[in-house]
Parts: C-alpha cells; sequence; structure tokens
C-alpha cells in the first residue's frame, strides 16, 4: 500500500498503485511526498528504493495549481514504480475515465495546440504512443460540441432487463423481481419527465438529443413503450433508444419507436459466440441478433453496436470471428468495450478465467481493423478493473456519430435524467465546472420520494 503526505490526491495514487497490481497482496511497500520549496518535489520510495522528481512550480489560478500538482506526482509515482518494477501501463500515470477530454481542456486553454495532442499526453502522462495517438484521432474526429449552457439533453433511465449478465455491475433490476411494481414505476416516471417539460418551458432550455437507456427499456411492453415515449415530444435531431437485447425486440415494439420519431437503436450482441452468451448469462442467441437487426434494417433506423474483448474463452481466434462478423453487418456505430470486473458483478466473486495474455495487443489490432474498413474512433472512456487498463472506444462510418455519446463521455453539455439512479448534470461551460444530481438508485424508493426527485433537479437548474 502506499503512505503519502498528498492526501489532496491520495485516492488517484492509490488507484495508480492498484492499475500496476490489481492483487493487493503483490504491491509493494511505497511511500510518496510532495514538499514545495524553489520547485516541486516528489520523493518516491518503492521498496526500499528512492526516487526524486523535481518540476518547476505550478501557476495560475488555484484550481490549475492543485490540478499540475496531482499531474506531477502521479507522473512521479508512475515512473518510480515503472522503473523499479520494470512494469509499464498502456494509459501511463493517466488514472481517470476521459484523457480526451484532459487534452481538450488543454487545447482550449491554450496549453497545447491540437496537432501536439500525441506528444502532450506521452510527455505528461507517459501514455503509450499507440493511445495517444488514438486519442489524438478522437479529438479531431469529434463533431458538434457546442458549449451553450442553454442547450441540454434528456436522458430516461429504465434500470430493469430480462436477466442479469455476468459482467454488469449496474443498479438493474430483472424483470421477474419487479414486475408486479414496474406499472407504479412507469407512473412515476411520467409524472417526473411532465415535471422536466415544465421546467424545459420556464428556464427557455433546448434539447439537443433524447436517450432511453438502462437496463433494457425494450423490455416494456409496446403499451408501456407508448406510455413513456408519447411524452418525449421534443423537437430533436437526435432519438435513441437502446434495444441492447435483441430477445426483447420485435416488430411491434419497433414499430412503436417508430412512431414516436425514434431514429436510432442500440443493439448490443457483446459476442456473436452461443456458448459465450450462455456463460455471461445472456438468454438469446446470435441468430437473434441477426433477426433483429433486420428489423432495425427495414424500419430504416441507425444502430449501434456494442463488442465485448476479454470475455471468458474468447481470444484470439474468436475475437476475430466476432469482429468479422460485425463487419460484415456494417452497422452505423460500432463500441469496443474492454472487460470491467466490478463490485458487484457476478464475475467478480467467480474463478471464470477472464482476458488473455495478448489482450492489450488484440484490442489494437481489433481497433486498427475497424479503421481500416473506414470507422473511426469518436469518443472514449475508461473504467475501473478494465481488463490490462485498457480502454472503450466508439466508432462510426459516414459521419454518423452518436452525439449523445460525446455529450455524455466528454460531459460538454448538460442532461436532464428521469428515473431511478439516473444521474442529471449541469455543465458550467463559462466557469470549466460541472454539478451532478442522482436520483435514488432502486424502483421502489423511487416511487417513494418522486417529489423530492424533480426538486432536487429544479434546484440544480436553478438560476439559468
Amino acid at each position: 500500500m502506499i503512505t503519502t503526505n498528498a492526501k489532496e490526491f491520495e485516492k488517484e495514487l492509490i488507484d495508480l498503485c492498484e492499475a500496476f497490481f490489481p492483487e493487493k497482496e503483490n504491491m509493494p511497500q511505497i511511500f510518496h511526498e510532495q514538499t514545495v520549496s524553489d520547485k516541486l518535489i516528489n520523493s518516491v520510495t518503492v521498496d526500499g528504493q528512492a526516487y526524486k522528481f523535481e518540476y518547476a512550480l505550478p501557476t495560475g489560478s488555484e484550481l490549475k495549481q492543485k490540478s499540475l500538482r496531482k499531474r506531477y506526482g502521479l507522473l512521479s509515482l508512475y515512473k518510480a514504480i515503472s522503473k523499479k518494477c520494470d512494469m509499464i501501463l498502456p494509459w501511463g500515470s493517466f488514472t481517470g475515465i476521459r484523457p480526451t477530454a484532459l487534452a481538450r481542456e488543454a487545447v482550449e486553454s491554450g496549453e497545447i495546440k491540437e496537432y501536439a495532442v500525441t506528444e502532450f499526453l506521452q510527455r505528461e502522462f507517459m501514455i503509450s504512443h499507440d493511445k495517444a495517438v488514438l486519442a489524438s484521432k478522437i479529438i479531431k474526429n469529434q463533431k458538434g460540441i457546442i458549449r451553450n449552457d442553454h442547450l441540454v439533453d434528456f436522458y430516461v433511465n429504465i434500470p430493469v432487463c430480462p436477466t442479469r449478465c455476468a459482467y454488469c455491475s449496474f443498479i438493474s433490476s430483472e424483470l421477474k423481481a419487479v414486475k408486479n411494481i414496474l406499472p407504479t414505476y412507469l407512473e412515476a416516471l411520467v409524472k417526473e419527465i411532465k415535471a422536466m417539460k415544465k421546467l424545459i418551458f420556464e428556464k427557455a432550455l433546448i434539447v439537443r438529443n433524447i436517450y432511453v437507456g438502462g437496463g433494457t427499456p425494450t423490455v416494456l411492453t409496446p403499451e408501456e413503450l407508448d406510455l413513456i415515449l408519447n411524452e418525449l415530444s421534443f423537437p430533436v435531431n437526435e432519438f435513441t433508444v437502446e434495444c441492447g437485447r435483441p430477445d426483447t425486440i420485435t416488430r411491434e415494439k419497433l414499430d412503436v419507436l417508430e412512431k414516436h420519431g425514434v431514429n436510432r437503436i442500440c443493439i448490443n450482441p457483446q459476442t456473436f459466440s452461443d456458448s459465450t452468451l450462455k456463460k455471461i448469462g445472456r438468454a438469446h442467441t446470435k441468430n437473434q441478433v441477426f433477426e433483429a437487426y433486420g428489423l432495425a434494417l427495414e424500419k430504416g433506423f441507425k444502430v449501434n453496436m456494442d463488442i465485448i474483448i476479454g470475455l471468458p474463452g474468447e481470444k484470439t481466434a474468436a475475437i476475430n470471428k466476432n469482429i468479422n462478423t460485425l463487419l460484415e453487418l456494417c452497422p452505423n456505430n460500432i463500441t469496443v468495450h474492454t472487460l470491467s470486473v466490478k463490485n458487484g458483478s457476478l464475475f467478480k466473486d467467480s474463478s471464470v478465467q477472464l482476458g488473455f495474455k495478448n489482450l492489450s495487443k488484440m484490442l489494437t489490432l481489433v481497433e486498427n481493423k475497424l479503421m481500416d474498413f473506414g470507422y473511426k474512433p469518436y469518443y472514449l472512456y475508461r473504467q475501473k478493473h478494465q481488463l490490462g487498463g485498457l480502454e472503450n472506444v466508439g466508432f462510426f462510418r459516414d459521419n454518423d456519430i452518436c452525439q449523445f455519446n460525446i455529450d455524455s463521455m466528454e460531459e460538454t453539455s448538460s442532461i436532464i435524467a428521469v428515473g431511478a439512479n439516473a444521474i442529471s448534470k449541469r455543465v458550467f461551460s463559462i466557469e470549466r465546472r460541472i454539478e451532478r444530481q442522482p436520483n435514488v438508485k432502486f424502483l421502489q424508493e423511487y416511487i417513494q420520494r418522486i417529489d423530492e426527485m424533480i426538486e432536487r433537479k429544479k434546484k440544480l437548474f436553478d438560476n439559468v
């Protein structure tokens, strides 16, 4: 474990140590001390070996100085562990979720030019060349980022699924467990949507994108979907509904989505191996993916598809087969996830074998293959406990991005989020800060406290 005097960013230092040593019992004794004299000095000792790193004193606002103290504290720790233990991490000393957001902030603040993003990430965080190039491409490919505090996205959460996936750590209930209270939940949800519509009108906000997620929203019946979508009457260019589980997709449900102006859906196979689908608890087959995709194309929907790298039993040959199948289908967007084994997931408490030795190399090959076929990366994020400390990357073709994904992942737009476990965000673009307001997590509590959830968001968007 690490001992440090830098309590203001101790959590990030611990995260970096755990990235090097996922099995905590293998972690060496580490001491870190940051001091300020005429320079910023970081002293690091790893298993008795001492290292000292000196930097110019940070300048700028108090917030900027704090950010730089953290940056160089983490960089010093990374260099010391890397040298002592002869180890490297693909994302270097960066411990956050959004490396592209950090690089964009450096560009927008004038710290660097856009053409220097790759070099900046390698120099300041020791991010590998491949990952730095990927982040640089994403920043160039992102479109439609608008800094306007009167623009919002509208998110609706349906935290219910037909079954629970073994890798899932989301607060999402199986349908059979909440079927009796689901109608009451939907009544509360409609009440919250109506209240937020009134708020949007009163504050002269403009809804840019609508996204209905979960969970699996299409676990609802056609009538229940119609009830919710009927309230989402904002005139938007992008209206997305997650239909992630193909076994929940029917022609009748797609008719309802089409009726209400939905133009993009998500169909998430995760793998095209029936045996792996059984292992991860998804109650559908690859053929059901093909059938659902065919229905979506008939209706003219744009389609996002997700795939996961690192599932049990899937190595190079299986992953190549999955990617080749995706490329044959040629959906509008593809997101490549690296498996994240989080607390609360069934995988976390099991002995199942996950990932493999060359996972990082395989992920890079997959990303490059998609780009060779004309797909372009446009958003990226990382999660704790991802195998190999790797990443999730979204790709698009034919200039057809999913703008909500950029707004959400890059945190460039405010989001009014309704439903249990939904988190609203208000972006203050001039001040470069974000305030968040979560709803309660569980359906029954949400039903009981719906009026409080409404008041929370009214307060968040007060003084717009």
